[in-house]
């Protein structure tokens, strides 16, 4: 076996995910294995980045699909560049409200008001958090 390789069990601790979750995304393409020692898979080292990759999409909303189509994604792409942006423009408005209601959070944790929910400004704050589609219509 090549000694660069790594086995199933060093990526899943490496990356700190199950062994099934690597078999999961290699099925899905998202991953590709070198080869197998015996039974077991092994992979080249750059799979680390990939997967880090692939966990950073996963915790910004992205689907298995989507991420399979941006990791073969070529430049002549417009459909997918476009699909792209509007993920980003999704991912802003996100990063805006966890601002937000982060600032409502530190404001809450010193705030003398009571009861904390009623004070004014917090309300104010995680007013702002909400969605313009979550508000009732008036």
């Amino acid at each position: 076996m090549d000694e660069s390789l790594l086995d199933i069990a060093e990526v899943a601790q490496r990356s700190g995910l199950a062994p099934s979750a690597l078999r999961f995304y290699e099925k899905k393409g998202l991953i590709a294995a070198a080869g197998r020692n015996g039974l077991r898979r092994t992979y080249h080292p750059d799979v680390l980045e990939r997967l880090a990759l692939v966990t950073c999409a996963r915790s910004a909303g992205f689907s298995v699909a989507e991420i399979g189509r941006f990791v073969v994604a070529r430049p002549a792409d417009a459909d997918l560049r476009v699909r792209m942006a509007a993920k980003a423009r999704d991912l802003d408005e996100q990063v805006g409200r966890l601002t937000r209601l982060r600032d409502s959070l530190e404001h809450a944790a010193v705030c003398e008001h009571e009861p904390i929910v009623d004070c004014p400004d917090f309300k104010r704050a995680v007013g702002n958090v909400r969605r313009p589609a979550d508000l009732p219509a008036g």
